[in-house]
């Protein structure tokens, strides 16, 4: 079966987050296109999800369109068809971590402080809340180290600070431990599963799918921008319904 005929036959169910959203505040997509080149980079008929909570994992090969999305989600671009509804006439606060960070050159306290002031937070109001975030990213003893001085996993966990120091009530992240060490990558996603516990919606994207079966609830699989299955877990990777995500999962889908 051709791969368009397999994603149009899917029931909007399908593409829903499941039953553990029932009553959850829900972010909506419908007939959202992106294009670059006259060519459609991303297209969601139809794609929900709670953003009152839990962790959503965006997964899919090279190019599917994962970066799109997150990006799109943020703001940083614009559909060029399609609607995105928020639950309210007011979009929630959010905050992006994309694969690349970038930190200033200041010490790990000051990255956090220019962060707060700019969100017009007293002085005296940054120095505790500086001190309660670093302890979050457990880089609390590395506050007056230059961040530049900071190792692979450190600077990631201070850039993942600097994102929930915006306090979103939405945290999109892409690819957060590429390129880290398994140790560094498990304080990641410490952070992560911390966050989602506070009640922060934690959206993903992510190779790793060990990490996505650690982390997710629920996951959307994109493949050449298209949406072919989503579902909670443990059942969208235990009984997969398409061939390419059963391709996917047995590393035989890579581009």
């Amino acid at each position: 079966m051709p791969r368009d005929d397999a994603t149009a036959s899917l029931m909007p169910s399908a593409l829903s987050p499941g039953a553990d959203a029932v009553g959850d505040a829900t972010l909506q997509l419908q007939n959202v296109i992106v294009r670059r080149a006259g060519r459609d980079i991303l297209n969601l008929p139809e794609w929900s999800v709670p953003i009152s909570g839990g962790v959503t994992a965006l997964i899919g090969p090279n190019g599917a369109g994962k970066t799109t999305l997150l990006r799109l989600l943020h703001g940083l671009i614009k559909p060029d068809a399609g609607t995105i509804r928020w639950p309210t006439d007011t979009i929630p606060p959010r905050a992006i971590l994309l694969q690349s960070p970038v930190l200033l050159r200041r010490t790990a306290a000051a990255n956090i402080d220019f962060v707060l002031k700019r969100r017009g937070i007293s002085k005296q109001q940054r120095a505790k809340q500086i001190t309660q975030i670093l302890a979050k990213a457990r880089l609390e003893d590395c506050a007056n180290r230059p961040a530049r001085h900071l190792s692979g996993g450190q600077k990631r966990r201070l850039a993942l600070a600097q994102a929930l120091a915006q306090a979103p009530r939405v945290l999109l992240l892409d690819e957060p431990t590429a390129g880290l060490d398994p140790t560094a990558a498990i304080g990641v996603e410490h952070m992560i599963a911390e966050a989602s516990a506070d009640g922060i919606a934690v959206i993903v994207s992510s190779h790793e799918l060990g990490q996505v079966r650690r982390l997710a609830d629920r996951a959307l699989f994109l493949h050449a921008g298209k949406p072919i299955e989503a579902g909670p877990f443990p059942s969208l990777f235990d009984n997969p319904k398409s061939r390419e995500l059963t391709a996917f999962l047995k590393g035989d889908l890579t581009w």
